[in-house]
């Protein structure tokens, strides 16, 4: 996210950018202007190899960085050892200048995994014979960044959980703020007749916004910013706020997990006059943004609508499999099938057939393998199923229209409930992804 407006932002200047991602075919759409050279991380260990393809560089950013550590490795690998590598090239190569993108927190007082495995490569830059500038960015606030997603989300539910009273302290950034101190920082002159604020007394630049806040406050804000205007805040005592956090870090790619609980905790602010320093302005404050009820508010209810969705749907589908199979009285369920015309010999294997191809349509609304393709067939297939039930009953059955309870006219809801998840959430990915800024 941050590396990809930084090289656009760089390339707009008119300056020659060469971008290391791990797959150059799949990066090539999204980083245009920039010469791609293959890179990954999580191999780079020999310092000779890389020194070749940093001929001719002047700055060196690095950008890479991850949130979760599955393995308990990755940590070090890719916030330490392999920036590490890259910091050495670099020197060897005759870079004039590298930034290091690190975060808020990553100092002697640092407790989690991810701001320790920061810290390491911080220092490993500061003892090498080269200028460098480190950005400690704070939560950054990113339309299409994941924690920026999953903040708004949060705050456009209408019962708004918070961990405690919400008085945890941060200072959330704007994104262009971060990219405009990285480009700044990068090009400052590291000779020594360049300003000191930027390149020799103090190496660490607190990338943060222009107003600390509560996190109650920062969800406020995004809230208003989605175009939302109801909501309650609902405290959450902290011992239950720990025992979900630790249920959710067992979720592939959660952003919930005791390292982020602590870091919360401990609080995430800085003094921005550094920040004024070396961009020539203050960060702007979120408090002041245009609400964009479109752009960023239908996206952010969406994140937590098509999941309820999803669960409604499948609980549909699950219900119906464990009534058919037992609950509903055999006899009655196959006369039923004998009025729609179904031959008595038939019978028993048309109704368990049914309801077990009801539960499956109910486990793969809640867990659809991405190997098989879009979401969007799983809800064109119950669209099929549904339309075939309906017009078989409407045949054999028209009374089951005047029935009190409606239990064909719900149908109708039900396929335009389906129609809207093949336009919303009908990829293998995640349902859609927010309008980026300029």
């Amino acid at each position: 996210m941050i590396g990809a407006r930084v090289a656009d932002a760089l390339v707009a200047a008119g300056h020659s950018v060469v971008c290391g991602v791990r797959d150059p075919v799949a990066a090539a759409p999204r980083l245009r202007g920039c010469r791609l050279v293959q890179l990954d991380f999580s191999g780079l260990r020999d310092v000779a190899s890389m020194v070749p393809q940093l001929a001719g560089v002047d700055v060196v950013i690095n950008a890479v960085g991850i949130f979760n550590d599955a393995t308990g490795k990755e940590f070090q690998q890719l916030h330490t050892d392999a920036p590490a590598v890259l910091f050495k090239a670099a020197v060897a190569a005759g870079v004039r200048r590298i930034v290091q993108i690190s975060a808020l927190g990553a100092d002697a007082d640092a407790q989690s995994a991810y701001h320790r495995s920061k810290l390491a490569a911080d220092e490993a830059l500061l003892a090498l014979p080269v200028s460098a500038l480190i950005v400690q960015p704070s939560l950054v606030f990113a339309p299409e960044g994941r924690s920026t997603q999953f903040f708004a989300a949060w705050a456009a539910l209408p019962v708004v959980p918070l961990p405690g009273a919400g008085a945890q302290l941060i200072q959330p950034v704007h994104i262009d703020d971060v990219v405009a101190l990285i480009v700044a920082g990068a090009l400052a002159a590291p000779a020594p007749e360049a300003s000191a604020a930027v390149s020799v007394a103090s190496p660490r630049v607190a990338a943060v916004g222009k107003e600390p806040m509560t996190l109650k406050e920062y969800l406020a804000v995004l809230r208003h910013i989605a175009g939302g205007s109801y909501g309650w805040f609902v405290p959450v005592p902290m011992a239950l706020v720990r025992l979900t956090t630790r249920l959710s870090a067992l979720l592939p790619g959660s952003l919930m997990n005791a390292d982020a609980l602590a870091m919360l905790e401990r609080g995430n602010v800085a003094p921005s006059d550094r920040f004024e320093s070396v961009v020539g302005r203050a960060p702007r404050a979120l408090s002041q943004m245009p609400v964009e009820p479109e752009r960023f508010g239908a996206p952010a209810r969406l994140m937590w609508l098509l999941p309820l969705l999803r669960a409604s749907i499948a609980a549909v589908w699950i219900w119906t499999a464990i009534v058919s199979a037992g609950l509903y009285p055999r006899a009655s369920s196959l006369e039923l099938l004998a009025r729609v015309g179904a031959p008595a010999a038939l019978g028993p294997l048309l109704l368990y057939g049914a309801a077990f191809l009801d539960l499956v349509f109910g486990v793969l609304s809640l867990a659809w393998p991405s190997r098989l393709g879009p979401r969007a067939r799983l809800w064109a297939l119950q669209i099929v199923l549904i339309v075939l039930y309906t017009a078989l009953i409407s045949w054999r059955l028209p009374e089951f229209w005047l029935h009190p309870y409606g239990p064909l006219s719900k149908n109708l809801p039900m396929i335009a409930l389906l129609v809207m998840l093949i336009q919303f959430d009908g990829g293998s990915g995640r349902a859609i992804q927010p309008c980026t800024n300029a």
